[in-house]
């Protein structure tokens, strides 16, 4: 089978996209308004983009022509935090996606910790192993779309937070401890599994 997007639904080309791109992590972004309401919200449309010097980007998608709180949010303050999702904290994660009202705080609503950053306004996920202060450097709304369409926000990594029982030596990540999930088609979310090592020529 062939598909042209321009030949089928949104909804559609959403399904194929996120069916065929996969495992993608999960960036668990906390940002906050102006008036200082914090708000916390997944996102698997979420990457590194490079690390000199380091940056990451996540990808919003507007909700019927409107755009998310997040969005809006690192939008006017240029700053967000991305908190990493383990398998401990799957529950908790989803009902951060539960679209509440721009004065509510998703902290609160899925009973989680908000933390101070050291560089940035945003808190950070207390229960979260790692997490990343970070500040936007730019910012691109994909053209040509129907409803909304997605803006790709890249941010400059501030400060690592890393729990230090998942610190190994020379800044290697303890795969065991950190446990983190990925996300998958529909409602499907995958661990890690079995882990397999090639060496480059």
């Amino acid at each position: 089978m062939q598909f042209n997007p321009n030949d089928i639904e949104p909804k559609a080309i959403y399904k194929l996209l996120t069916g065929i791109v996969i495992p993608r992590p999960i960036g668990w972004i906390s940002s906050i308004s102006p008036e200082g309401i914090t708000n916390l919200a997944p996102f698997s449309f979420f990457n590194a983009v490079g690390d000199d010097p380091p940056h990451v980007m996540f990808s919003a998608s507007a909700s019927g022509k409107a755009n998310k709180d997040t969005l809006n949010n690192v939008l006017q303050t240029n700053q967000f935090v991305v908190n990493m999702v383990t398998e401990e904290l799957a529950e908790q994660m989803n009902m951060t996606a539960h679209a509440l009202p721009p004065h509510e705080s998703e902290f609160h609503f899925a009973g989680l910790t908000p933390e101070p950053s050291f560089k940035v306004l945003p808190p950070r996920v207390k229960e979260s192993p790692i997490t990343m202060e970070c500040e936007l450097v730019h910012h691109y709304t994909l053209e040509d779309n129907k409803f909304g369409g997605s803006t790709i926000m890249i941010g400059r990594i501030l400060m690592f937070h890393i729990k230090d029982e998942l610190l190994l030596d020379d800044y290697k990540i303890n795969l065991d401890l950190y446990q983190p999930i990925s996300r998958l088609a529909g409602h499907h979310y995958a661990k890690l599994g079995e882990l397999f090592s090639i060496k480059r020529n």
